[in-house]
C-alpha cells in the first residue's frame, strides 16, 4: 500500500461511515447524518378542515405550493399524472400521509429524465396496506421553482431533482399527517 493510499483511508472510511447512517431515532432519516443538510423546516399548522369544492380558492396555507391548509373531500389515486391536478385534491392526499412530487417543465419537450427521478422517488415512497406506494407525481404550473417535493406541512423546491434529498424526505413521511398511513387506490 502506497503512502498516499495510507493518507486517502481515514477519509475514505469517514465517508462509509456516514454512508452507514445515524444509530439515533429521531428522526429516523436514511443515510443518518447525510439527511441533515436538508432542509425540511415545519409550515404553520392551518385547519385540515374540508371545503365544498375542489375548485374553491380557499384551499391549503397561502403557500405556493401548499403543504397544508384546507382542502376537497376527494383525493388522487397515487399515481403519475401527464395532466396537473386540483391542488385541493392533492392537499387531500398530503393529509393521509401521502407524499406529492411536482414537476413545471415547460420548456419543449419538457424534462424527461428530471421526472423519471420523481418517478424513482414514488416507488420508494412507503406502501399502503394495498400494496400500493403512497404517493403521486403530476405537473403544476404555479410552482415557484421547477420541481416540488411535498408532505403535510414539508415543502422541498428544487431547480433539478435530487434523488438523495427525497429519499431523506421521504423518511418524514406520515410524521406531521393529520391522517397518517392511509391507504391509496392505484
Amino acid at each position: 500500500m502506497t503512502r498516499r493510499m495510507v493518507r486517502a483511508l481515514p477519509a475514505l472510511l469517514f465517508s462509509l461511515c456516514l454512508a452507514c447512517g445515524s444509530t439515533t431515532e429521531d428522526p429516523p432519516t436514511p443515510g443518518g447524518e447525510a439527511c441533515e443538510r436538508f432542509a425540511f423546516p415545519l409550515s404553520d399548522t392551518p385547519s385540515a378542515s374540508h371545503v365544498s369544492s375542489c375548485s374553491s380558492t380557499g384551499c391549503g396555507n397561502g403557500e405556493n405550493p401548499p403543504n397544508s391548509g384546507m382542502h376537497c373531500t376527494t383525493w388522487l389515486s397515487c399515481r403519475s399524472f401527464t395532466t396537473e391536478q386540483p391542488r385541493c385534491s392533492w392537499l387531500h392526499n398530503l393529509e393521509h400521509g401521502h407524499a406529492v412530487f411536482l414537476y413545471n417543465c415547460p420548456e419543449e419537450g419538457g424534462c424527461p429524465d428530471e421526472v423519471a427521478k420523481l418517478e424513482a422517488a414514488r416507488a420508494i415512497a412507503a406502501q399502503g396496506s394495498n400494496g400500493v406506494r403512497r404517493a403521486l407525481v403530476a405537473p403544476d404550473a404555479q410552482l415557484p421553482k421547477r420541481f416540488a417535493a411535498l408532505l403535510w406541512r414539508r415543502t422541498y423546491l428544487m431547480d433539478s431533482v435530487d434523488p438523495e434529498a427525497l429519499e431523506c424526505l421521504l423518511a418524514l413521511q406520515d410524521k406531521e399527517a393529520p391522517e397518517p398511513e392511509l391507504g391509496c387506490s392505484p
